[in-house]
């Protein structure tokens, strides 16, 4: 095979690629016989699509047209933004969050007059607005039930947080008093309501600053009355140490709960009389994960009694559970991550899955026959795929011993190997979250890198979701510690076993990943460690990050991460990578987004105003119109061609076909 430097092949990997398929289908559900999701669309300015599947269709038909766009703000991260319920005449009502007005709307798309939705909810000029998320139709009440997010001021955690019905029959359009309230806002936070079998009561979770839902949620039940009023909830389940991340209910009555009590999120039965609790499976593996979006199911219950969960370590699979045995019956295929976004119909069990090999699909399992097919959103390859990496799982040692826990993507390439003797330059990838991890899917933002010779490593490390709330809770009050301390422990490992070049070492990472990234830079222990470093919208002054320097749903985040600010006030500044920009030698490019309500332009800004005239080669690439996350094609695809003229310089590769980038305090905006 042909020798050619780390870093200098040519692939057909370009950016323009990796931007059209980025993203994932999502918000999976079932509407009598038919299956719908919503799926991106970069190309058309990042919204996402709502699609339909009907029985015997090959395709799948987007229901509505550009610019709609099915997401919501709630928590500004989104909840689930439809719900849909089956009618014997007139095909299936639809009720969906519209990104840009935020309302809910209702949709026929099968009726005479067309499919033109028609808004439920009204507007408001104070503040954030209204918002709304995780819907349930509620026909015999001509009602839809779901969480409302309602600002009261123009602060970011001026607002309140409740369980709401809204008339089906469009009369709260222009009238908020029109839309019923069934709790009061007594908790900060609320999930979306599970109705009993029978209708006559309702399940929900709930939690309050300064606690994240990871770490300790209340499971609450409440009798719905006969005029649909909701009798005083009780407490079922939780507390302040222990999370319960998804509540539904089982087809004779009984409660189902993915909660952490005994250490992992595992599947419990709860007697709604009586309280009584039951472990379903005590295998020592996570079945949930940190409900970072309002909605996210990883279980459903299957009509016959058995259960429907993912689980793994680290990766995920999809089970049938027995639970009279606690048994599991694994799903056979080639995916090793599954999206919480699961559904039944009938016997069958419909998921959103990838593989190291493959993107997401909507797959579905026949229970009966233990079958597995693709029915939607099938991968192809767009290139060979010998381009594409080959993770490996790694474990590696932190500096206490401790593991740490990584998928290594060495480079790859089928006409290219490297010089004999050489190691390949690696990028450290940092996830987001921080309570997180990174799923073994197929990422083509990946493979751009390593089919052109630079290794990527994604850490999963402490404090990362997948091995245990023990492992989790490494990060409480060591958040700018632990992070950084085990990224550096994986580079130090591929280094020693002469996998990665010393020299040509960089490190990445978006919001929380990017905190740890310009942490990494500017940590006396490692700032020399790394020859570059990507930084994406992050947080970089913890001072003003915490409480109204970012959304109310982290704004008590880092109590837990860092400590309480009141009490430890000089940890914060000494975690604060921005008062320690005189420690970053490496060049980096900072990426951000402007409309950013999460992590603030103001973060981005406040770290060039540390480094200016300090000498360090750097970049500022700003986006109008992006947000936490970037979504449309065109930023993607220049963000990425950034990162890469970003190692091109820091790494002195050969490349001809890398767009320039100014490194000389450059600002670019877009």
């Amino acid at each position: 095979m042909p020798q050619a430097p780390y870093g200098s092949w040519p692939s057909p990997i370009d950016a323009g690629l990796v931007a059209q398929h980025d993203g994932r289908p999502e918000a999976l559900g079932v509407v009598g016989d038919e299956i719908w999701w919503t799926a991106p669309r970069p190309a058309e300015g990042g919204r996402r699509a709502l699609l339909r599947l009907r029985p015997g269709d090959a395709a799948p038909v987007s229901v509505l047209p550009a610019p709609w766009n099915v997401r919501n703000r709630v928590i500004e991260y989104g909840g689930f933004p439809w719900a849909g319920a089956a009618r014997p005449e007139g095909g299936p009502l639809v009720v969906f969050t519209d990104f840009t007005d935020q309302r809910l709307h209702a949709l026929e798309p099968d009726a005479p007059e067309g499919a033109a939705p028609r808004p439920l909810t009204p507007t408001s000029e104070v503040g954030g607005g209204l918002r709304w998320c995780d819907p349930v139709v509620v026909p015999e009440r001509d009602e839809v039930w779901c969480v409302l997010e309602e600002f009261t001021g123009p602060g970011p955690s001026d607002l309140r947080r409740l369980l709401v019905a809204v008339p089906l029959d469009g009369s709260a359009a222009e009238d908020r008093s029109a839309v019923r309230e069934l709790t009061d806002d007594r908790h900060r936070f609320v999930t979306g309501p599970r109705r009993s079998p029978d209708g006559s009561r309702i399940a929900w979770l709930a939690w309050d600053h300064p606690r994240m839902p990871w770490d300790g949620t209340e499971l609450l039940l409440a009798e719905v009355a006969d005029d649909g009023r909701l009798r005083p909830p009780r407490i079922l389940a939780g507390g302040q140490a222990e999370s319960v991340t998804q509540v539904e209910w089982a087809s004779d009555g009984g409660l189902l709960a993915l909660t952490d009590r005994e250490g992992w999120w595992q599947p419990h039965r709860i007697d709604p009389d009586t309280g009584q609790v039951t472990n379903l499976c005590q295998r020592q593996e996570e079945f949930g994960d940190a409900l970072w979006r309002i909605g996210l199911r990883w279980m459903v219950p299957l009509p016959h009694g058995t259960i429907a969960v993912l689980h793994g370590l680290g990766t995920s699979r999809l089970s049938v559970l027995d639970p009279a045995t606690g048994t599991l019956a694994d799903a056979a295929g080639p995916w090793t991550a599954w999206w919480p976004t699961l559904a039944v119909h009938d016997e069958r069990v419909i998921g959103v899955a990838a593989g190291p090999d493959r993107d997401y699909e909507v797959v579905c399992l026949d229970t009966a026959s233990g079958h597995c097919r693709v029915l939607a959103e099938h991968h192809e390859d767009r290139v060979d795929p010998e381009h594409h990496s080959r993770p490996v799982a790694r474990v590696f040692a932190d500096p206490e011993g401790r593991e740490v826990h990584a998928w290594v993507h060495p480079p790859r390439h089928p006409r290219f190997t490297g010089p004999p003797g050489a190691a390949p330059p690696y990028v450290i990838w940092a996830h987001g979250g921080p309570t997180s991890h990174v799923p073994l899917a197929l990422d083509l933002e990946i493979a751009y890198f390593t089919s052109r010779g630079i290794g990527v490593a994604e850490v999963n490390y402490g404090g990362s979701t997948g091995y245990g709330r023990a492992y989790r809770e490494r990060l409480r009050g060591n958040w700018g510690v632990v992070d950084v301390a085990d990224c550096a422990a994986v580079a130090r490992g591929l280094v020693a076993e002469g996998a990665a070049d010393p020299a040509r070492l960089a490190i990445r990472g978006g919001s929380a990943g990017g905190y740890t990234t310009a942490s990494s830079l500017t940590d006396q222990d490692t700032a020399g460690l790394y020859a570059a470093g990507t930084i994406i919208y992050p947080l970089l002054d913890m001072v003003s990050w915490s409480r109204e320097g970012t959304h109310d749903f982290e704004s008590h985040y880092l109590e837990s991460l860092i400590g309480p600010l009141d009490e430890v006030p000089d940890r914060y500044r000494e975690r604060s990578p921005v008062h320690h920009a005189e420690r970053i030698v490496a060049p980096f490019v900072l990426l951000q987004g402007l409309d950013d309500r999460i992590c603030r332009p103001d973060q981005a800004e406040r770290l060039l105003a540390a480094v200016a005239g300090g000498g360090v080669p750097h970049a500022y690439l700003s986006f109008a119109g992006e947000g936490h996350g970037f979504r449309r094609a065109a930023t993607i695809e220049r963000a990425l061609e950034a990162e890469l003229a970003l190692y091109v310089h820091a790494f002195g590769l050969e490349r001809d076909d890398v767009p320039p980038l100014d490194l000389d305090g450059g600002r670019e905006s877009r």
